[in-house]
């Protein structure tokens, strides 16, 4: 009911229906969990839950009792008093999955359901949601992940550009098949790990501390080298700390204490301006797009202009060689645009995204700090930029790759960083460690594998 179709139909149990608003959607027991939780921080679980709804005139306690009895029943784990704040991301998935199982769902939406969870999370989600199955709940799943998608679906419906190309049974397909349905074409599933001569390290940390926002410690005495030819993964639930900490490296967020050597030098309270006079080319992709990366209102042409225009020495910017560049850049990522002059604004997340690291990247950088480059990108887009940051990483680059997906983390890494909660549980060998072992360091917990991990606090 959030957005209103141009043409076709909806049925639900065998009924034409028309949809203009949740409100609509909520009488035809249909529920969405989007990937971004849509709680109140300061609420407790049981408030969040029965928050506008209709229907329901018990009291808070009585409501806390049939939270409690839908818990049970479905094999969910929760506090109906405890505060959002206070909840870890899976907790908070839960309080969103019961909060539409409250006014009744039979039919769930679920948006990137294991985005944010550890493997374990994971798989203890999956376990729910068979029960609901069983249960007779109808169950949607909307997911890039195709070795989730074989985990637990029934069928699958595949889109491509908008449009559906197939829908087939689980168990009558596997992942190359879908991945050439995806993409139109057959694609190598395959991440290459190119062994480089690591160079000198190129940057340090040292016991690093940064507030957020909220005036709380997002990032604590994290300490770890990088190094040239090298590409270092940062794993983490969301909100780890991942954010700050490649804000605070790129000069856009101040620490509270320690240092980040670049050369000797501390570049700690310097500007992202005064970074790259000290002779630091630092590419930086950040989390958010178009709030941070690209302005929206500007074309494509001009956007890669963004990145050299202070260079120009006359009064009349040269406007050549970022159209050239633009150009270059549609052609190689496959970018989909009307033109080189059409508003970012107006492309797909997806094609924001490669616009965005096509700039990066061709800038040469010494350091790249890349936050969740393929979030948004298809199979085949996606394993393009894994291959420009293998690219890079052979050429003596120092990257740093912060992303979610840890199967991609183990194979395309050469050393993984795990974050809990802004502290460093330790930098492991993704040769040597399970997907399972960084989980249970995602959740706090130490893993103790010979070889395996660096000794870092």
């Amino acid at each position: 009911g959030i957005y209103h179709p141009d043409s076709g139909e909806i049925w639900i149990d065998g009924k034409h229906t028309v949809i203009n608003s949740p409100k609509d959607s909520f009488k035809l027991k249909i529920g969405m969990i989007h990937q971004h939780f849509k709680l109140v921080d300061v609420f407790t679980a049981t408030e969040n839950i029965i928050m506008g709804t209709e229907g329901f005139k018990g009291s808070t306690k009585q409501a806390a009792e049939k939270i409690k009895s839908i818990a049970d029943g479905f094999g969910f784990s929760i506090d109906p008093n405890k505060k959002v704040y206070d909840m870890s991301v899976s907790e908070k998935q839960t309080v969103e999955i019961i909060k539409v199982l409250f006014r009744g769902a039979r039919i769930l939406i679920l948006d990137e359901p294991t985005a944010v969870l550890t493997p374990q999370e994971t798989e203890k989600l999956f376990k729910v949601l068979d029960n609901m199955r069983r249960d007779g709940c109808a169950i949607v799943i909307i997911t890039h992940k195709l070795n989730e998608v074989m985990a637990i679906s029934d069928r699958v419906t595949v889109l491509r550009k908008g449009e559906t190309v197939d829908t087939v049974e689980t168990k009558s397909t596997d992942i190359r098949k879908l991945t050439e349905l995806m993409v139109g074409r057959p694609v190598e599933l395959k991440i290459d790990r190119p062994e480089t001569v690591k160079s000198k390290s190129m940057f340090s940390v040292n016991k690093l501390c940064v507030k957020n926002e909220e005036d709380v410690l997002a990032i604590k005495d994290v300490s770890f080298e990088l190094y040239g030819g090298e590409i270092l993964g940062v794993a983490g639930v969301a909100g780890s700390g991942q954010r700050e900490l490649c804000e605070t490296i790129a000069g856009l967020m101040p620490a509270e204490s320690g240092e980040i050597l670049y050369k000797g030098e501390n570049i700690i309270g310097k500007s992202p301006a005064e970074i790259i006079d000290l002779g630091i080319s630092m590419s930086f992709i950040p989390e958010d797009r178009l709030g941070m990366g690209l302005v929206a209102s500007m074309d494509i042409a001009d956007n890669m202009l963004l990145k050299s225009y202070k260079k120009s020495r006359s009064l009349i910017i040269n406007r050549k060689p970022s159209k050239a560049l633009a150009e270059k850049l549609v052609k190689r990522l496959e970018i989909v645009t009307p033109s080189i002059k059409t508003p970012v604004s107006r492309l797909s997340g997806g094609n924001v995204q490669k616009v965005l690291i096509g700039r990066e990247i061709e800038s040469n950088p010494n350091i790249l700090i890349t936050a969740y480059p393929v979030r948004g990108l298809d199979i085949n887009s996606s394993y393009t930029i894994y291959n420009l940051l293998n690219e890079q990483k052979s050429k003596g680059v120092a990257v740093l790759y912060i992303g979610e997906d840890l199967d991609v983390i183990l194979e395309l890494c050469d050393r993984v960083l795990v974050l809990c909660h802004g502290e460093v549980m330790g930098i492991v060998d993704p040769r040597k460690v399970t997907k399972e072992d960084i989980g249970l360091m995602m959740m706090g917990k130490s893993v103790e594998k010979e070889g395996g991990a660096e000794d870092v606090r």
